[in-house]
């Protein structure tokens, strides 16, 4: 069993304490506030979050005993072994879980933020947009086959842990994975025409005891530093994975995925009358546009 310790890059000392054993990685920092969209997700208090790398073909339907057991296994505390032992510190952890090994996570930071990421690119869920000069459809038809591009190459899993300093609010603490997530899926769009895959996650963490942060978007510095961190991660992540072997090249040479192409039915949330900001009547949506 083998320790590993990684100096965050960017500016001052490592948000979170990094350990990995056994393909599980403990992010630490103590009193942690978290909220993640992972298995058994939403809002939790604990001194660590947990990236766990599962071996091909892993198919345990209770993954939290699951992540309990390769916790022990690693020689890091269950909640279970700190009531054992009389400390009050039986947090719940939160966790994601990946296919990928962790010797390719990578860590960013900058100001008040870390980001730690993993990414692996076996189950794409592409998400094809319609020709901009087509009227959208009425119905729930799928889009024509010529709105998917399978010429580019396609993601996979990715999950990110998103870590400040700061004390976010409730709102700006929700909205930070809302930022996560479309860092996320910029860098994959750019990276492989590909916003994301069947199984992303975030997690994000905020420090009760930091300076207090009521808002989180991307003008913010706690937003700002975030989609930096999130990108340069990601970029790191894929590159490491895809060193010796080439990502699929579609969904269809990829083991898993998706292709989104059923169309909404899309229609005016205002159809008929319109009241303007004074109480008159300004008539349909149409003629309320023209005289805006």
């Amino acid at each position: 069993m083998t320790d590993a310790a990684d100096p965050a890059g960017g500016d001052g000392p490592p948000i979170f304490e990094a350990t990995v054993r056994e393909e599980v990685c403990r992010l630490s920092r103590p009193g942690t506030r978290w909220l993640s969209t992972g298995h058994d997700g939403g809002e939790s208090r604990a001194d660590a979050a947990y990236l766990v790398s599962v071996p091909d073909g892993w198919d345990d339907v209770d993954v939290s005993d699951y992540v309990r057991r390769r916790r022990r296994t690693a020689g890091f505390d269950t909640p279970e072994d700190a009531s054992a032992s009389g400390s009050e510190s039986a947090d719940p952890a939160p966790a994601l879980l990946t296919g990928v090994s962790m010797r390719h996570a990578h860590r960013a930071r900058l100001d008040p933020v870390e980001a730690v990421v993993t990414a692996g690119l076996n189950n794409p869920a592409a998400l094809p947009i319609p020709d901009a000069t087509r009227s959208p459809s009425w119905g729930g038809e799928s889009a024509p086959d010529d709105a998917t591009d399978t010429d580019r190459p396609r993601p996979g899993t990715v999950n990110v842990v998103v870590g400040t300093t700061r004390s976010m609010a409730p709102g700006a603490l929700a909205n930070l994975v809302a930022v996560a997530a479309e860092a996320k899926a910029a860098t994959l769009l750019a990276r492989t025409g590909f916003p994301g895959t069947t199984s992303d996650a975030v997690l994000v963490g905020s420090d009760p005891a930091g300076e207090q942060a009521s808002f989180s978007g991307s003008a913010t510095a706690v937003g700002a530093a975030t989609r930096a961190c999130v990108r340069d991660a990601l970029l790191a992540a894929l590159d490491s994975r895809y060193v010796e072997e080439s990502p699929p090249s579609s969904v269809e040479a990829a083991a898993y995925g998706v292709v989104t192409d059923e169309r909404a039915r899309v229609e005016r949330v205002a159809d008929g009358e319109v009241e303007t900001a004074v109480g008159e009547t300004a008539g349909t949506a149409g003629e309320a546009d023209e005289t805006t």
